[in-house]
């Protein structure tokens, strides 16, 4: 089993307050965020974010891996996870992840692509995690 970790502090109220957030390894080291980064758009990091580069880099290992297992081996996979937060009836909820996917695999057909692409979208670790819908557009460079 592997386990990883990651660490947030937080003080004050929501509005006023302030975090720090820290991976493991140290990566990240007390990255700043708080109400302002997640709602208003202020520098710093968020949850959203940092799910979408969690998401992003583990469907592109997993995207390699399926394509290994073709024989292929990519140039390049360019991934980025767009994580929806929303505010509904029950509060605020994670409700749609979208991938957009660009990969230079030479010698693979579109057909081999979007199946790789596919499998590794619902394989991956972190897109188990997610209840919310993930949506994908992948296209093969030529």
């Amino acid at each position: 089993m592997i386990r990883k970790s990651g660490q947030a502090v937080w003080t004050g109220s929501l509005t006023e307050g302030q975090g720090a957030v820290s991976t493991q390894t140290g990566v990240l080291s007390q990255q700043p965020y708080g109400f302002n980064t997640r709602f208003d758009g202020q520098p710093g990091t968020n949850p959203e974010e940092l799910l979408g580069a969690a998401h992003a880099s583990c469907f592109a290992m997993a995207l390699s891996m399926i394509l290994g297992e073709h024989d292929l081996v990519a140039d390049r996979i360019e991934a980025t996870s767009t994580v929806s937060l929303e505010k509904g009836d029950d509060g605020y909820a994670i409700t749609k992840v979208h991938l957009d996917v660009a990969g230079t695999v030479p010698g693979a057909t579109d057909e081999q692509f979007q199946q790789a692409a596919t499998a590794a979208k619902i394989g991956c670790p972190v897109s188990k995690l997610f209840k919310a819908e993930i949506t994908m557009d992948a296209v093969l460079a030529r």
